[in-house]
């Protein structure tokens, strides 16, 4: 019996190919980096000299930085090239990366943190996610693209856990063996600068049949034609969302569990490795889900419990509670993800895929730059510190409310289809 070739397996069976593997490794490379940098960045700039208030404003002009970079790159990846533009993203890692780790000035790094990329949250920053996944809808068919993209989400997932793990735990070693902690930070920050070297060398290898086929219809300014009403009006809901997760990210979530429980940074490492992993697996479960019932209907049913579970982390009064709760909500908080990158990809024309995930990802890098400014000042009063988490969740369950108001009508019959798709 032999074996059927690429082109005689159904579409959702084609094979993810080598373009499709050189992102997946890019993604898990990337993530491993944005995982150590989040368990130690606010603890290294609080070893720096700078009050929660400084890091709080600095984490917020990060974030917006990587906004206008990402709205400059992205908005002309299909044109200019995506690997083109993958390869830049890389090189701005690396000079973020670098004057960080040789500086304790503040307006040097808040320069760096503006023209580069650099993640204080462990989760996507800069223009890659919105290329990528533009990338690999080129080279998949659509029957694939939220099993893939699940995958996509559960190899970042890991990544980051794994690099929340190591960062945590090498970071503890070099003080054990009487580094400065604020050296040992240093040392992981030089790391990640390296990372962003790795990539450029990596996205280099891509072939062109990640890039963008020609468009017969011209773009307007955002990159997008057809698709820009219902792009748009994803975009303010994901902004919403964004702005909640801001709150919590995980450099406030590795700080607040140091300064209310005392928690090592090799044991901060560990609980971020296990929470990273349970949001990985929960991004598997949403395939099924999303398969039965809808993707919209998914990001929804899924995402609410997980926001009332972020709500009752401060509200624990003691160590091993506070842990069961974010591992909970950890559990189910990515199953929106893959289901709405996928919507996301489906009603859009292929020529307008990095745009619109550009679009989409820079209204939440938007939304998220705001409020660590507002977190940052909370955290340092101890009476105060547990509201991040309430007003995190409050906002995303409100989110989850308007999202199902607003496209609930676009999938027929519930199973996952979206109404006008492009494909």
């Amino acid at each position: 019996m032999t074996t059927p070739g690429p082109s005689a397996l159904a579409p959702d069976q084609a094979p993810l190919g080598r373009d499709g593997r050189l992102l997946f490794l890019t993604r898990a490379g990337r993530m491993v980096s944005y995982g150590f940098l989040s368990v130690v960045l606010v603890l290294y700039l609080a070893g720096l000299g700078f009050s929660e208030g400084r890091i709080g404003l600095l984490l917020t002009l990060t974030l917006a930085g990587d906004t206008l970079i990402s709205l400059a790159i992205t908005l002309h990846a299909d044109r200019l090239g995506r690997r083109r533009m993958l390869m830049v993203g890389a090189g701005l890692m690396v000079g973020a990366g670098i004057p960080f780790a040789l500086s304790g000035d503040f307006l040097v790094l808040v320069l760096a943190a503006t023209l580069g990329v650099i993640s204080p949250s462990g989760n996507e920053v800069g223009p890659f996610l919105a290329i990528e996944q533009a990338a690999l809808s080129e080279v998949l068919p659509a029957p694939r693209r939220t099993g893939v993209f699940a995958w996509y989400n559960l190899t970042g997932s890991f990544a980051t856990a794994l690099g929340a793990l190591a960062g945590g735990w090498i970071a503890q070693a070099l003080q054990a063996s009487g580094v400065a902690p604020v050296a040992s930070y240093r040392a992981l920050v030089f790391a990640y600068a390296g990372v962003g070297l790795l990539l450029a060398l990596l996205f280099a290898r891509l072939s062109p049949a990640v890039e963008a086929p020609p468009s017969a219809v011209p773009a307007g300014r955002l990159g997008l034609h057809a698709s820009k009403g219902v792009v748009l009006r994803l975009s303010a809901l994901f902004s919403l969302d964004a702005f909640a997760g801001g709150f919590v990210i995980q450099s406030f979530l590795a700080y607040w569990f140091h300064q209310r429980f005392g928690v090592a940074p090799g044991a901060l490492g560990s609980i971020f490795f296990a929470a990273n992993v349970l949001a990985g697996l929960s991004s598997l479960y949403a395939v099924k889900l999303a398969g039965r019932i809808g993707l919209i209907r998914t990001m929804v049913v899924t995402h609410i419990p997980s926001n009332v579970l972020l709500i009752l982390v401060p509200l624990m009064p003691n160590l091993p509670l506070a842990i069961a709760m974010l591992l909970a909500r950890f559990s189910i908080s990515q199953m929106d993800v893959p289901t709405r990158q996928a919507y996301t990809m489906a009603v859009v024309a292929p020529d307008e895929r990095s745009a619109a995930a550009g679009v989409t990802g820079i209204a939440r890098t938007t939304g998220a730059a705001l409020s660590p400014m507002l977190a940052g000042p909370l955290l340092a009063v101890p009476a105060l510190a547990g509201l991040p988490f309430i007003l995190a969740g409050g906002l995303k369950i409100l989110y989850d409310l308007l999202l199902y108001r607003n496209f609930r009508a676009s999938e027929a019959g519930g199973h996952g289809r979206v109404g006008p798709t492009c494909d």
